[in-house]
């Protein structure tokens, strides 16, 4: 008996309905925006979110900074060079890891340069550190604020680089920041551009008693440090782990002191085998004026192998009502609401037939076309709306791939972008691995793809009034084994299938011989 369905309702777009960006993840994509960055620090001006990172290219191709703004965390401006070598005589190499703040109506910006090394600061041979730069917008143009850097020697055994800047309620502005696993903080002056003293103490040299550099070390601290401060108490957070490792993670204290001291508490941020690895050097977005917290962060993509490949992410951070914080799940969806296919790679014979429109990922495709996302889940659901028009062939199909390996005999793993953001790929769009597809003639089936590119079918199901161009929501719920399709908000399985062939990869969707359009994907493991 066929199962009779009507389409489902377009989208809305959330950023221009609410003003509050309340969101599970990046509700358009992570990546958020397009290309190599890293070390991402945020700040919220004139009503727009700020993202500023590092260029993640080879050191000696380092020497800029870009930066993003957005009013709703979806739709994004670069704001290219914001600060470059040329502005900063001193900063001969390379500049990373920006720290933005606002005060007194000018905007800082604090960042690394030179990578001094202990042995070069202990003799005198080399110019670096902390320095700090001023403009009168947020896209700048910066320029130098002092001439040299801020904190240009090793004080307590920390490398002078990743630093965070904090102002507190009383108006005091703090510095946190290090490397080569030490942590400091120190006193900013009222001009932003001067580092003041502790109270009492001695910082170990001969010609003071008062102290300017506190050590904060915390258990497994390596580097990128970062202070928020949420119903009076101070969380200083920092990476553990290499940063051109998988391992790369974040973890945090909490403190009653903005000088501690800060006492570990656990990891809340680390790679996901399914989505992402490398996952740390972080900012946290606050929206002002609720209880609306994101991790801003980097990572790498599964597939590739080039530390330098590391993208911009953002994930829901939640407290729990002891004030600690829950562990940070990277979550994979999708909705095209900011116009772009960022994080998708393109198979087939002509990948420019992939476009994004009305908040959809649209591909029109003579024979096969695959649009596949950097993901490796075992047990998952997957969930989109579908649409597909009527093709020339008698299988015209629109659909969910999942659980895919070999995607494309050749296919190129590099960083080219086109038009619409995604990264493309040559060779032909074929794949070991699951489809669902749906067909406006009134199907819908579940196969499986294997070596010599042709489809075993594992099950299929006749549809009533289906209509041509019509979203329709389909879900793949796989867990071992058991593989059950479901369409509409149906509680009951269209097709039920029981194949173990394939039992993780990718996950995507395809078109053949037919116009697809697909919404509001997104990936999850079972609950």
């Amino acid at each position: 008996m066929a199962a009779a369905l009507g389409p489902t309702a377009r989208l809305t777009r959330q950023q221009q309905t609410s003003p509050v960006p309340d969101y599970p993840t990046a509700p358009a994509g992570n990546p958020f925006v397009s290309g190599w960055y890293a070390d991402p620090d945020n700040e919220f001006y004139e009503g727009e979110y700020w993202v500023f990172p590092t260029s993640s290219f080879p050191y000696a191709e380092q020497t800029y900074l870009d930066a993003f703004s957005s009013p709703d965390l979806v739709n994004w401006t670069k704001h290219p060079n914001i600060l470059t070598t040329k502005d900063v005589k001193w900063a001969t190499e390379a500049v990373w890891a920006p720290a933005p703040i606002a005060r007194n109506g000018k905007y800082y910006l604090y960042f690394g340069a030179n990578d001094i090394q202990e042995d070069e600061d202990a003799n005198n041979t080399k110019v670096g550190g902390i320095g700090v730069a001023v403009a009168d917008r947020p896209e700048g143009p910066y320029i130098d604020a002092i001439g040299a850097p801020l904190i240009g020697h090793y004080y307590n055994g920390a490398q002078p680089i990743d630093q965070d800047v904090f102002i507190d309620d009383d108006g005091q502005a703090y510095i946190y920041y290090g490397g080569h696993s030490h942590a400091n903080v120190a006193k900013l002056n009222e001009d932003m551009i001067s580092v003041g003293y502790m109270d009492g103490g001695i910082n170990g040299t001969a010609n003071s008693t008062r102290t300017q550099y506190k050590e904060i070390t915390p258990e497994n601290y390596t580097e990128g440090s970062q202070m928020i401060k949420r119903n009076g108490t101070y969380y200083f957070m920092w990476s553990e782990g290499g940063w051109g490792g998988p391992d790369y993670s974040v973890s945090y204290a909490m403190a009653d002191s903005p000088l501690g001291p800060f006492e570990r508490k656990a990891k809340i941020l680390q790679q996901d085998d399914a989505v992402a690895t490398g996952s740390g050097h972080h900012g946290v977005i606050h929206v002002p004026g609720t209880e609306i917290y994101y991790i801003v962060y980097h990572r790498r993509p599964l597939t590739e192998t080039d530390g330098n490949h590391r993208v911009l992410a953002y994930d829901r951070m939640y407290f729990n009502e002891d004030g600690t914080i829950a562990p940070v799940k990277m979550l994979v969806h999708d909705n095209f609401a900011d116009g772009n296919s960022i994080g998708w790679k393109m198979y087939g014979e002509k990948v420019d037939n992939w476009t994004v429109a009305g908040q959809h990922l649209v591909g029109v495709c003579k024979g096969d076309g695959l649009a596949m996302l950097d993901t490796n889940f075992t047990d998952l659901v997957l969930n989109a709306t579908v649409a597909v028009s009527n093709g020339t062939s008698e299988r015209s199909d629109a659909g969910l791939v999942f659980r895919a390996t070999n995607l494309g005999a050749g296919a190129a793993s590099g960083s080219p972008f086109n038009g619409t953001g995604a990264e493309t790929a040559t060779g032909p769009a074929v794949f070991n691995g699951y489809y669902a597809g749906i067909s406006a003639a009134g199907y819908v089936v579940l196969g499986k793809y294997g070596d010599n590119g042709t489809m075993t079918t594992l099950g299929q199901a006749s549809v009533s009034r289906l209509q041509a161009a019509a979203d329709y929501k389909m879900s793949v719920t796989a867990v071992g084994s058991d593989i059950k399709i479901y369409l509409g908000n149906a509680d009951s399985a269209l097709i039920t299938a029981t194949d173990s062939t394939y039992t993780s990869g990718a996950n995507g969707v395809a078109v053949h011989a037919a116009a697809g359009a697909f919404g509001n994907v997104s990936v999850d493991k079972p609950t």
